[in-house]
């Protein structure tokens, strides 16, 4: 490695017929820049995020990626680079490339314009075998100069990288004393082709072609068409100013000839035009305005930031994320792309069990997860399962390794092509057949580090004795905080969230976000499976509302936090 201020020439061959052209680059430093370690850069269930402000600080980023490139082995590598556009994204990539041409890095393809959303870069990294990819995105956190930026490490499978491989980047970023940069101008992002950056090849491509192409493989985009373009059937895709906006565009409204307008909100800017990319019932109102009241549009979706969320809502009909993944896997076989029938299925732990009694009518098996996506990607790539899913409005398949918000829109097109049902039909069938579990998360956003810790330490030490109380009813049955063995590798994630299940089947699930880049977010699940089919009607806050009292028993929620009630309920 050279020191700062060595000067490295680097030579470029390149064949034109017979004729062999060597070319000499430019004359490029590498520079290495002393640096101390910051303590706060452990990576979350999703990467590295914190406030943009964090990020722009000197030496941050760099120390980050730095510690990555240390970690992962980067020499000789070839890596996928984008993000969903957000404030900073430009700037992160081309501190990004530099550094990697200075640590070796081979190739690195970039999205146009920095432009990729996760999924399509776990395609790009499955499609033509990367060693791995960086991904620039805080999800469905807010942006802009004053919100939150991410960065994420996928390796070779398309996938978030494993606990061993974040713990070891962060062990490494506590060691650091120094980071390797090139001096050079930056990159132009916007020109598709490819261009070097001293021994880097940096490789410009459109962002969505891949990935379009891949949906098309797996749907059939035949019946879909011949749905968007009739006269009976009308939709809305809200891109919420994010990553899908390009995405929706191409496959929606060209590819499958939806009517021009179809896709809203679908330019993604750096800020989100002010909004809160997160596809739910509070931040998406626009959609759901759309969809509710006479002459509402029969069908929505929308999807988050970086494009791996999706929320489902028909007209009048608010389909949860877990009840989606169930209708799903119980349609499945009528998707081209999985009508050779499921290995498998997964959902995270707090997602409702909506699922398991899809899998056990299909006599497959349904695995239980931390929340975080990279724990199906072992259960993925051993071929365990097919479908997966999280409660937080997201859902995937073994077509890549990342949750895939405008592939699960395509899912339910599909499915409502087929069925020629109304999306309130095709959920109250499925109800009747396997039963309504109703379902909430109660989100407490914001609160003291402190306070949030205390009251999952508050139960994690009573759990020995919930199940002998007398004064709870229905009675305790299960009480544990919870803990997974990777059945692919065998290791062991333990403190996922505390699970309080009771003698009816009702459920209740504490668990601490790791998502959020400030102070604390404390998650509440309630889940109660009704299977009385004259039951499956009722108010969810209502039918609900005894175990939420009992979760205010037991944790002291609201009187620890002093808050009235959640910040956002879904």
């Amino acid at each position: 490695m050279a020191t700062a201020g060595d000067t490295q020439h680097y030579f470029r061959i390149t064949r034109t017929g017979t004729d062999t052209v060597q070319g000499i680059i430019p004359p490029m430093k590498i520079q290495t820049i002393a640096t101390t370690p910051f303590s706060d850069q452990r990576p979350g269930t999703s990467g590295l995020r914190k406030k943009v402000s964090v990020f722009k600080q000197p030496h941050y980023l760099e120390n980050f990626v730095q510690a990555l490139f240390d970690s992962i082995t980067s020499h000789g590598t070839t890596l996928v680079i984008g993000g969903d556009g957000r404030h900073y994204n430009r700037e992160a990539i081309q501190i990004i490339l530099k550094m990697a041409a200075a640590n070796g890095v081979r190739r690195a393809v970039v999205g146009r314009g920095g432009l990729l959303s996760t999924p399509a870069a776990s395609h790009l990294i499955r499609k033509y075998r990367c060693d791995g990819g960086i991904i620039l995105s805080a999800s469905h956190n807010p942006g802009g100069p004053d919100g939150d930026f991410g960065i994420k490490y996928n390796t070779a499978n398309g996938g978030p990288a494993p606990e061993k491989v974040t713990e070891a980047v962060f062990r490494r970023s506590q060691q650091l004393g120094q980071y390797h940069i090139v001096e050079a101008a930056s990159v132009t992002l916007d020109t598709l082709g490819e261009t070097p950056l001293g021994s880097l090849q940096v490789q410009i491509v459109d962002p969505v072609a891949d990935y379009a192409d891949l949906m098309e493989q797996l749907f059939d985009f035949t019946s879909i068409r011949a749905l968007l373009r009739s006269n009976t059937f009308t939709m809305r895709f809200d891109a919420m100013h994010a990553i899908t906006g390009p995405y929706a565009h191409d496959i929606l409204e060209r590819r499958l000839g939806a009517p021009a307008g179809t896709v809203i909100n679908g330019t993604p800017l750096p800020d989100f035009d002010g909004g809160h990319p997160d596809p739910n019932l509070v931040h998406a109102h626009e959609l759901v305005t759309l969809l509710s009241g006479p002459g509402a549009a029969d069908f929505g979706a929308a999807s988050d930031g970086d494009g791996d969320r999706n929320m489902i809502i028909g007209r009048d009909c608010f389909v949860t994320p877990s009840d989606s993944l169930a209708i799903m896997a119980a349609h499945s076989r009528q998707i081209p792309g999985y009508h050779a029938g499921l290995a498998g299925v997964a959902r995270s732990m707090p997602t409702s069990a909506a699922i398991d009694r899809v899998a056990s009518k299909l006599g497959i098996r349904c695995y239980e997860t931390p929340t975080g996506w990279k724990f199906f990607g072992n259960l993925l790539d051993a071929g365990h399962i097919t479908l997966c899913g999280e409660e937080s409005f997201g859902t995937g398949s073994d077509h890549i390794r990342e949750k895939d918000g405008l592939w699960a829109v395509l899912f339910w097109l599909n499915i409502l092509a087929v069925q020629h049902q109304s999306v309130a039909s095709i959920v109250s069938e499925h109800w009747r057949e396997f039963g309504r579990t109703y379902y909430t998360r109660h989100d407490y956003e914001e609160i003291d580090a402190d306070i949030a810790n205390r009251i999952i330490d508050g139960l994690r030490q009573m759990l020995g004795t919930l199940t002998t109380r007398t004064d709870i009813n229905p009675c305790i049955i299960v009480a544990d905080d919870f803990s997974y063995h990777d059945p692919v590798d065998g290791s062991l994630s333990q403190h996922q969230g505390i699970r309080i299940g009771f003698a009816n089947g009702a459920r209740l699930v504490f668990r601490l976000s790791g998502t959020g880049t400030q102070a604390a977010t404390l998650r509440l699940y309630i889940e109660h499976h009704e299977p009385d089919p004259q039951r499956h009607h009722q108010d969810t806050q209502h039918t609900l509302a005894p175990y939420i009292a009992i979760a205010e028993q037991l944790s002291g929620l609201r009187r620890l936090t002093g808050r009235a009630a959640p910040s956002v309920i879904t």
